[in-house]
């Protein structure tokens, strides 16, 4: 496992769509790895494979229940609706109100190529939106309702 660096949102990539994984080989497993040691390290509670330098469609998340690992993820269902401050580790420094669903059904595949599906609400629902956005080129600065930065707290 390796930390990578993780790119900063002047970094054209963050803004590109993803491709789909269509084999799980070594190569991807090693990026889930690498990902969430980065993630970890990084003190976030997700990151997209964009984030790393990476167009493919991977994401890793935790949000204090244990590391969820998905592959090709989609959001199939969402309900209601939340406002929480959320903040990106590829734009330092910058936080902001984003309105999101209370709810959220996603299909995906494990790291075995198993199909998946994960029902979320409230951090996880969040982080979920947040990091299959990264995977359409989309980032949080884009929804953003109420913006804050460092400087200003």
């Amino acid at each position: 496992m390796a930390i990578r660096e993780i790119r900063l949102s002047i970094d054209e990539i963050l803004r590109k769509k993803s491709r789909e994984i269509t084999e799980i080989n070594d190569k991807i497993l090693t990026l889930l790895d690498d990902m969430a040691e980065t993630m970890y390290s990084a003190n976030g509670v997700g990151l997209a494979a964009p984030q790393v330098g990476i167009l493919r469609r991977a994401v890793v998340i935790d949000v204090g229940n244990g590391l969820i690992e998905l592959i090709n993820p989609v959001i199939v269902e969402k309900r209601g609706s939340q406002i929480n401050d959320e903040a990106c580790l590829s734009i330092p420094g910058k936080s902001g109100a984003v309105e999101r669903p209370e709810y959220v059904k996603a299909e995906a595949l494990n790291r075995n190529g198993e199909k998946i599906v994960i029902e979320a609400e409230g951090l996880l629902a969040v982080a979920l939106c947040h990091e299959t956005e990264h995977l359409d080129g989309i980032l949080f600065i884009d929804n953003i309702i109420d913006e804050e930065t460092d400087e200003e707290e």
